[in-house]
């Protein structure tokens, strides 16, 4: 397959899963080829695909909350940074040093970067 890459190809290359690959397929966001039963990309959808995540993500998280800062602890080493995003109080731990670097205060506007395999939280 001339041009064409397979999707787990695809997958790694982008960063994402293969599984995130095929619900953007379900979702309209790309197209396979399918040849042989397997999923194939066209190289330039490709190289348009990573073009874009480029120029917007430098991250693989994909959980993104626009928020406002609400409240900044600090101590000597560590912050705490509290944001409310729509209903939701999301609440982040960073060291100190990267609070003041983005200038964090409360009333400002942020945005809350979330990327968890696992969140667990049990009681009794």
């Amino acid at each position: 397959m001339e041009n064409m890459v397979r999707i787990g190809a695809a997958a790694a290359a982008l960063g994402l899963s293969v599984d995130t690959l095929r619900r953007w397929e379900r979702d309209g966001r790309i197209a396979f080829e399918r040849h042989g039963g397997q999923r194939y990309l066209r190289a330039e959808d490709l190289a348009r695909l990573l073009r874009e995540r480029s120029a917007h993500d430098h991250t693989s998280a994909r959980n993104r909350m626009a928020g406002v800062v609400v409240a900044v602890q600090r101590d000597g080493v560590m912050a705490q940074v509290d944001l409310a995003c729509g209903p939701f109080r999301v609440v982040s731990l960073m060291s100190r040093e990267a609070v003041d670097d983005l200038g964090l205060r409360p009333g400002m506007t942020a945005t809350a970067v979330i990327k968890a395999t696992n969140v667990i939280v049990e009681r009794g």
